[in-house]
């Protein structure tokens, strides 16, 4: 909650910043309110953003949107099956005046990278972001150079086309925070996507909606909610029946706990709330659980979506009191 003496300043609260950013992105994307919510509160808690759905529903304009409302540098990289790590992290090339080797920062030494189509790379291409977005940092030649602050990874793949891809390991699916979808818009978002200016040309003249002083006061509150004992008792009861359902192979990991408390705490803050409640939890549970689940082959066959079969284990777990 703000104090009295930041409303008569004219300060804008945590909850007021957030809204700000998810009204801008949420101004030229055509998605539900709740979508756009969980893809801001991913960057604000620091995670990486993978984003799997059609061709043309938004997601390049998604990940432009994001990094112009938070004000943060952008570059994006078309993966491709002959793309090689050194197009992605940089590498050191001659310098014809000194005649020794200087390193060239590839794309990822940015705010905000899009890894396009990520699943169309080869697996030792797709590993080039590995040390990225676990370390923030790069390793040449033994050295090891750091990436600026903020670094995030949103991460674009179709998961219907299967032609000339390779499917994400779970270990570097786990890497991201939030897994979400965009889906169809509804008629109305439809007719109005028709009637306006083409959001992926609106997007390039997206001002800032935040400072990078606002930035800093956001990711910091975003770190500052409290999670009692009982909202961590709940995230941890979820995430162990993921591991005993029997439509589950593999269950959630504690980096998957740790997922769910962080991008708790960001509804929290976007809630106005300075602590984190079971409704939180809930909210979040899917987008951070279901890409890091692998269901069981009976129920995969079955037709089973990760995402429904998280929702059943929340709809089982009940919420601990006290």
């Amino acid at each position: 909650m703000s104090t009295e003496g930041e409303v008569l300043a004219g300060v804008r609260t945590p909850s007021q910043l957030f809204g700000d950013v998810a009204r801008s992105v949420g101004g030229i994307l055509l998605t539900d309110r709740s979508t756009v919510d969980l893809a801001v509160g991913c960057l604000l808690a620091d995670g990486h953003l993978l984003i799997e759905d059609l061709p043309g529903l938004g997601k390049t304009t998604l990940a432009k949107a994001l990094a112009g409302s938070l004000g943060l540098g952008f570059r994006r990289v078309q993966f491709t099956a002959d793309l090689l790590p050194a197009d992605v992290t940089g590498a050191l090339v001659l310098d014809l005046d000194t005649r020794r080797p200087v390193f060239r920062e590839g794309p990822v030494f940015t705010n905000l990278l899009m890894a396009d189509e990520l699943n169309r790379a080869s697996p030792r291409a797709q590993s080039a972001l590995l040390e990225a977005m676990e370390e923030r940092q790069v390793t040449v030649d033994g050295r090891s150079l750091a990436l600026p602050d903020p670094f995030l990874v949103v991460a674009t793949q179709n998961p219907f086309d299967a032609a000339g891809t390779s499917p994400l390991p779970h270990g570097q699916r786990d890497r991201f925070l939030v897994c979400l979808s965009l889906g169809y818009p509804d008629a109305a978002q439809e007719e109005q996507l028709l009637a306006g200016v083409d959001p992926a040309e609106r997007v390039r003249d997206l001002p800032p909606a935040v400072t990078s002083t606002d930035l800093d006061r956001l990711r910091a509150a975003v770190a500052a909610v409290h999670v009692s004992a009982t909202a961590r008792r709940y995230v941890l009861r979820l995430v162990a029946a993921t591991r005993d359902h029997p439509a589950i192979r593999v269950g959630a990991s504690p980096r998957a706990a740790l997922a769910v408390v962080r991008m708790a705490k960001a509804m929290a803050v976007a809630d106005d709330r300075t602590f984190v409640t079971a409704d939180d939890v809930q909210a979040v549970a899917g987008p951070t659980l279901a890409h890091r689940i692998l269901l069981d082959p009976a129920a995969d066959a079955a037709g089973r979506r990760p995402e429904a079969v998280v929702a059943d284990v929340v709809q089982s777990v009940p919420v601990p009191v006290g």
